[in-house]
């Protein structure tokens, strides 16, 4: 890319909304999810909440990034550039790729299932610094355990964990950022607080 063609250029971070499980061909995440919400809304004394996963691609002069946490195995692990990887349910389960995540940082990726995402895509940032140093972050995520609570933060971690770390860590303003109405995103707290922690020390 030549000087003129960067000033030309608008970078992007887009955020996507994407119901838990849509799309699926057997909706078992969908109705898993289902249950942990009836579960922890009753739990909580709240009404339940659709659940979402975040989807996050960004636009570098460089390429577009799709910056994403999934499995070890199965549907794009062969071609995916990976950042770092965790593990699944146990940290002793970590040594086999069945339960072990990836974070992908992905030139030229796609999000799965995008066509179903609510309110979305959501533009937070068309600063060209942010982008790169949310692409640049992918790599320092803390991989800690899929689905379990070792940062202490009172949620699991998971992909939500690693949207809304990056995004923060990034410095994009997070006090407007959150699901859909009527929507909730487990694992997103704790992507922010650790952040936070880290911004701090």
């Amino acid at each position: 890319m030549t000087e003129g063609d960067s000033l030309e250029f608008t970078p992007w971070v887009d955020l996507y909304w994407l119901p838990l499980g849509a799309g699926a061909a057997v909706p078992i995440v969908h109705w898993n999810g289902l249950l942990f919400e009836a579960v922890a809304s009753r739990r909580e004394h709240r009404p339940a909440c659709d659940l979402y996963h975040a989807g996050l691609e960004v636009g570098t002069g460089a390429g577009r990034f799709v910056i994403e946490m999934a499995p070890a195995w199965g549907t794009g692990s062969a071609a995916a550039q990976v950042a770092t990887a965790g593990p699944v349910g146990f940290r002793w389960l970590g040594r086999s790729r069945f339960f072990r995540y990836q974070v992908r940082c992905w030139r030229d990726g796609v999000i799965p299932d995008a066509r179903f995402a609510v309110d979305s895509p959501r533009r937070l940032s068309t600063d060209l610094s942010t982008a790169r140093r949310i692409v640049d972050l992918a790599s320092s995520f803390p991989t800690g355990t899929w689905g379990r609570d070792e940062f202490g933060t009172g949620e699991m971690w998971n992909s939500n964990s690693l949207v809304a770390w990056l995004l923060a860590r990034s410095g994009v303003d997070m006090s407007s950022t959150s699901p859909p109405p009527r929507g909730r995103a487990p694992g997103w707290t704790a992507g922010l607080i650790v952040a936070d922690r880290q911004a701090e020390a």
